[in-house]
């Protein structure tokens, strides 16, 4: 009779066991300093980057920093997918076979769901998907919302920048208060206990500013009303003002009228729907992880990090499903629509 072998879990376990002491010695030394919370992107740059007429000044914020990096991680995936074809590979590995099944998969819903008219709203169905899943999971990147500059806190001198010279151990913190250099020993622990201080990082998820996703809701409620004229052309208007019937049959006219006026609410409160439902679950999740980094910083945070990653994969898949069935809606007629 064979021996069943014994369950070993391998080299790993020593892996995990040395990076949890690792992180309780690192948390001893160190501690985790407050975390800021707030809504608004912080601003990194001096001076604007440009100044619109009626816009006014526009500066360089984290979460456009951030944006600005997904786009190059972007790129650098369909560089990398094309070159992989371009060798002539029949089979892709790595993760240009992963982009490959993920794109798909998200072809074969957008066909089944939008039938002839799928080439033309997948573009803007993957691009959604793909931007924002990039954009999401940059909060599980190490350094992204945690690494930055020393600002004064509430209470402390403002509109005056500080800059971070040394947090490690002792070293010392150099501050530049009301544009005088001043040398201090204090230490991060000093600098923590006292609350004089807080990190604005150089890059921040751009999901937890509601800019980017009501950017994105914006485009895709404007392009979903222009697939709906280009299908159905001046008709595409009729369900928002619908007074064909309204004189011929008064009572079930004004119905009809007033069901028109609704859908025409609708299309605004959707994107008031898309730019909360991502915002709001994306800059939860931040505040979460900040909570838990601040109270217990070994291990813990982990597990919030996975909840993160499914977080952010449901929202991204979930704005660019609306967005097929809101433009396969829109490009389909009445009678296409009743079938």
């Amino acid at each position: 009779m064979a021996r069943r072998p014994r369950w070993r879990f391998g080299i790993n376990r020593w892996w995990v066991l040395l990076f949890i002491v690792l992180g309780v010695v690192a948390a001893a030394a160190w501690p985790p300093i407050r975390p800021h919370v707030q809504l608004p992107a912080e601003v990194i740059s001096a001076a604007p980057l440009i100044t619109l007429p009626v816009i006014g000044p526009i500066y360089l914020t984290n979460t456009l920093v951030a944006l600005l990096l997904a786009d190059v991680i972007l790129l650098g995936l369909a560089l990398a997918v094309r070159r992989s074809t371009a060798r002539g590979q029949m089979v892709l590995g790595g993760i240009s076979a992963a982009l490959e099944a993920l794109l798909e998969a998200l072809f074969n819903l957008t066909e089944s769901t939008a039938g002839k008219r799928a080439k033309r709203i997948f573009p803007w169905v993957a691009t959604i998907v793909l931007l924002v899943l990039v954009v999401n999971w940059m909060e599980l990147i190490p350094g992204v919302d945690s690494i930055g500059l020393l600002h004064p806190a509430e209470g402390a001198a403002e509109g005056h920048p500080v800059q971070l010279l040394g947090v490690l151990g002792s070293l010392p913190v150099a501050t530049i208060v009301q544009g005088a250099l001043q040398e201090s020993g204090a230490t991060l622990g000093l600098l923590q206990a006292d609350h004089g201080f807080t990190v604005v990082p150089f890059v921040r998820v751009a999901s937890t500013d509601l800019n980017f996703p009501l950017a994105l809701a914006l485009i895709s409620v404007v392009m979903t009303q222009v697939y709906g004229v280009q299908a159905l052309g001046a008709g595409y208007f009729g369900k928002f003002f619908n007074a064909r019937t309204l004189f011929n049959k008064p009572m079930f006219g004004a119905i009809d009228f007033g069901v028109g006026l609704l859908e025409l609410v609708s299309e605004f409160s959707k994107v008031l729907s898309f730019s909360f439902r991502l915002f709001g679950n994306i800059f939860a999740g931040s505040v979460l992880l900040f909570v838990m980094g601040s109270l217990v910083p070994v291990f813990v945070p982990s597990m919030f990090m996975m909840l993160e990653f499914f977080v952010g994969m449901i929202q991204a898949v979930v704005f660019g499903m609306l967005t097929l069935i809101f433009m396969s809606q829109a490009t389909a007629g009445h009678a296409e629509g009743a079938h």
